[in-house]
């Protein structure tokens, strides 16, 4: 059985998990959507995000996916609960990486790096109650780097000032592990590791949920034996700005196709 696995994002921040997914299954055909039209997320009201998010799970199911991922931590702590209440199949969330990070920090600061919709999640405080007990989290918003890694601009003068200017306060406060909270922040690392002092830690999620949807599939005798998994795009914003960053984030080029949803 190889029927594919959906994923999607607010944008192309998710080829940071769908690389991942493709490590650890080479076999999965994966069907990917950036919703790119309606981005960022992390700015949106939840109704809207949950509305979305349905949209695009259905289109996904419509083409033939048989698990979804939602490589997006704003959709998954406004929708995850419903979609999973709505369609009967193993459904993979992310969440920001505050257990591990709360584990590795070895000074008891920790900051986080996300979106606002993140930060004001119920989701998140939820995460920050269960594991953050014994340690300190600085959290900090970062409108406009999502933008930024949307067009490919991972290096650029615009990144390294917004970056200083969102890592001043943490490192200020002596911050020695920071979580990326955003799936497009992985895309980011090289950057960071310019501008951070080398013994910072920086954590994100993206293996671990690749590590659970293989858990989910096996669970569910569905692991995709043999063959080249294909993987196809779709973007709800401009296929072609989409195409252009693909070798960049994706690592190859692709054909991307219009969401029709």
């Amino acid at each position: 059985m190889n029927a594919p696995i959906g994923v999607f994002d607010s944008g192309v921040g998710g080829l940071s998990v769908l690389r991942e997914i493709r490590q650890l299954l080479p076999h999965a055909n994966l069907l990917y959507v950036a919703d790119s039209g309606h981005v960022p997320y992390g700015e949106k009201p939840p109704e809207v995000i949950r509305e979305r998010s349905l949209r695009i799970a259905e289109f996904l199911i419509g083409q033939g996916a048989r698990a979804l991922v939602l490589a997006c931590n704003t959709a998954t702590a406004a929708a995850v609960n419903e979609l999973r209440g709505t369609f009967d199949m193993p459904i993979v969330g992310m969440e920001p990486a505050v257990k591990p990070a709360a584990a590795a920090t070895r000074n008891g600061k920790v900051g986080v790096l996300a979106t606002t919709g993140t930060l004001q999640s119920a989701k998140f405080a939820a995460l920050l109650d269960r594991f953050a007990r014994d340690v300190e989290v600085l959290t900090q918003p970062c409108p406009g780097l999502v933008e930024c890694v949307e067009q490919g601009d991972l290096q650029g003068p615009q990144v390294r000032v917004l970056l200083q200017r969102y890592l001043q306060p943490l490192l200020q406060a002596e911050c020695d592990t920071l979580i990326l909270g955003c799936t497009h922040y992985p895309f980011l690392k090289p950057v960071l590791r310019e501008l951070l002092p080398a013994d910072i830690q920086l954590v994100d999620t993206g293996e671990a949920v690749a590590r659970q949807l293989q858990a989910r599939l096996g669970e569910n005798a569905q692991l995709p034996l043999g063959g080249n998994g294909v993987v196809r795009f779709w973007s709800s914003g401009d296929t072609q700005q989409m195409a252009r960053v693909l070798p960049v984030l994706w690592g190859s080029e692709g054909e991307v196709e219009s969401l029709p949803v």
